[in-house]
C-alpha cells in the first residue's frame, strides 16, 4: 500500500486493540479443496498459507492456546447454503462427502478440539461458535485461514462484532491474488482488526 493511502487512513482510523488474556487460534476453512490441482478454488498460494497455519498450530499446542477449526459442508443440491451457494459455483466443491471439504493430512484437529461447521462466509453466522467462545472465557482470536478476502474477513469482521479481539495472521491467510489478499488486509487493519504477522502471533502466544 501505497504512504498516501496511508495518510489518507491515519487521521480516521487504525486505532489499535490489545491483545486479550485468554486467546484462541481459529482455523478457517483450511481444507483440500484449496489445496488440489483441479479444484476450482485452488491456487499454488495456498501452500505457503498452509505451512504458517501448520507451524502456528504447532505453536498454539505447546503453549496451551486452544485451537479451533471450521470447515464447510452443504446438502445436495445445496438448499442449506442458500443464495450464498448460489452466487459461488465453486462452493459444490462442499458438499457433503466432498473430498474438497477435508482437512489436509498435515493439520487435523486432535481429539477435544472444536470443529464448526458452516454454511457461509463467517465462522459465526448460523453456528454456536460466539456462545462457545463465550462459555469459555476466550477474548481474543487468532484468525487464520482461507481465503482472506472471503471467509478470513468474514470471520474478523463478524468476531469483532461478537466483542472477541481479532488478531488476522497474515502469513497464515491465503487467496487467489496478491491484490484482494493485500488489500482486505489493509481494511481489515484500519477498521476491524489487528493485522500481525506468523512471527509476531508466535510471540503473543508464548508470553501468553
Amino acid at each position: 500500500m501505497s504512504r498516501d493511502l496511508d495518510a489518507n487512513y491515519a487521521p480516521a482510523f487504525g486505532g489499535e486493540l490489545g491483545f486479550g488474556k485468554r486467546p484462541a487460534l481459529l482455523l478457517v476453512d483450511v481444507v483440500m479443496a484449496y489445496l488440489t490441482p483441479g479444484s476450482p478454488l485452488y491456487d499454488p498460494r495456498f501452500t505457503d498459507a498452509l505451512a504458517s497455519c501448520e507451524r502456528l498450530t504447532a505453536a498454539c499446542r505447546t503453549g496451551g492456546v486452544p485451537v479451533i477449526f471450521t470447515n464447510v459442508s452443504y446438502r445436495a443440491g445445496g438448499a442449506d447454503g442458500g443464495l450464498f451457494y448460489k452466487k459461488v459455483p465453486a462452493l459444490r466443491a462442499f458438499l457433503e462427502g466432498s473430498p474438497g471439504g477435508a482437512f489436509p493430512p498435515t493439520l487435523q484437529p486432535e481429539p477435544g478440539e472444536l470443529v464448526v461447521t458452516k454454511q457461509y462466509a463467517s465462522a459465526f453466522f448460523g453456528t454456536s461458535l460466539a456462545a462457545t467462545l463465550t462459555a469459555s472465557g476466550i477474548d481474543t482470536l487468532l484468525i487464520a485461514g482461507f481465503s482472506t478476502s472471503g471467509c478470513v474477513r468474514a470471520t474478523a469482521l463478524d468476531a469483532l462484532q461478537h466483542g472477541f479481539v481479532p488478531f488476522v495472521v497474515a502469513d497464515a491467510c491465503g487467496d487467489r491474488d496478491a491484490q484482494p489478499h493485500d488489500a482486505n488486509l489493509f481494511d481489515l487493519s484500519k477498521k476491524y482488526a489487528e493485522v500481525v504477522s506468523e512471527s509476531r502471533a508466535i510471540t503473543l502466544i508464548a508470553r501468553d
